[in-house]
């Protein structure tokens, strides 16, 4: 048995299929609008839970990128201190040579012992550099000043680590030990060597036996700005991955989210065809009624 058509039935059906061309086409306008493929997560819940996913490694691969530049930071400040204790130490050295010319009076090495003495400052100066705040060479006791200006002498006995994490679960000490550079139990305070030459000089005695105990001191200086500089090769490294995995992560998660615009465009007009057509049969389906010739 077949079933009537009525008018009615023509109608909404025509009304139901125009409403789901303009559906399609306020889709793909809202897409080319806002060039994304989804404007809620309802639309595509995997492409939201990826979107989801590629945000969040970008926030952590953006906080490790942060924790690296601090790093390198700290070690550039940490490398610049050692390169000033490197040019005081030639300079006591060079002073301690010249101590040892016989033909100098007291008063000549008076006056070296005051130079060594300004260098003895501006090398308490150096141990008490700061950096956002916190002593580099303070170990972790990073709020207190490891040199005692008043007493002269290198009092911070902290040698622990700062460890940042640099990628997931990969840390890294971006101080080192302030101990094997000014307090070295191998060879002596530096601040007490200084304190022994200056302690010569005043009295007019040469300080030559002792150069060993400086070039000792400088030559530690040199072995911390090797090892420092290994580690600081290795940030740049991680730095260079971090820079390629944010590319890698951002193209990923546009694959994933963004619009092709040339194909939602094709999409659009091929819709905007197909809606032309669809109020085009319309036209010819809404035909006069009885009704319309009984008025």
């Amino acid at each position: 048995m077949s079933m009537r058509v009525t008018q009615n039935m023509l109608n909404n059906n025509m009304l139901r299929n125009v409403n789901n061309s303009m559906s399609n086409m306020d889709k793909l306008q809202e897409q080319l609008s806002s060039g994304k493929k989804t404007s809620k997560p309802s639309d595509d819940p995997v492409v939201a839970t990826r979107a989801m996913y590629y945000r969040s490694s970008l926030m952590e691969n953006d906080q490790y990128v942060r924790n690296v530049d601090e790093a390198h930071s700290w070690m550039d400040a940490t490398d610049s201190a050692l390169d000033d204790v490197g040019s005081v130490l030639k300079r006591v050295q060079e002073l301690m040579v010249a101590s040892g010319n016989g033909d100098l009076t007291l008063e000549d090495r008076t006056v070296m012992a005051s130079e060594i003495t300004e260098l003895k400052n501006h090398l308490g100066t150096v141990a008490n550099q700061m950096i956002n705040g916190r002593y580099i060479f303070a170990g972790t006791d990073t709020d207190k000043p490891p040199y005692d200006v008043a007493s002269g002498k290198f009092t911070n006995t902290n040698n622990a680590p700062i460890n940042v994490e640099i990628s997931q679960n990969t840390y890294a000490a971006i101080n080192i030990d302030a101990q094997k550079v000014f307090n070295s139990p191998t060879t002596n305070n530096i601040f007490t060597v200084m304190d022994t030459v200056i302690a010569n000089l005043k009295t007019g005695t040469s300080s030559m036996p002792i150069m060993n105990d400086v070039q000792a001191q400088y030559e530690n200086i040199l072995t911390e700005r090797a090892a420092l500089g290994a580690r600081v090769n290795r940030i740049e490294l991680v730095q260079e991955r971090l820079a390629d995995s944010e590319v890698n992560i951002t193209a990923l998660k546009s694959k994933n989210e963004d619009v092709d615009e040339a194909e939602a465009i094709t999409q659009l007009k091929t819709q905007e065809n197909v809606h032309r057509a669809a109020l085009s049969a319309g036209a010819r389906i809404i035909q006069p009624s009885l009704l319309d010739f009984l008025r």
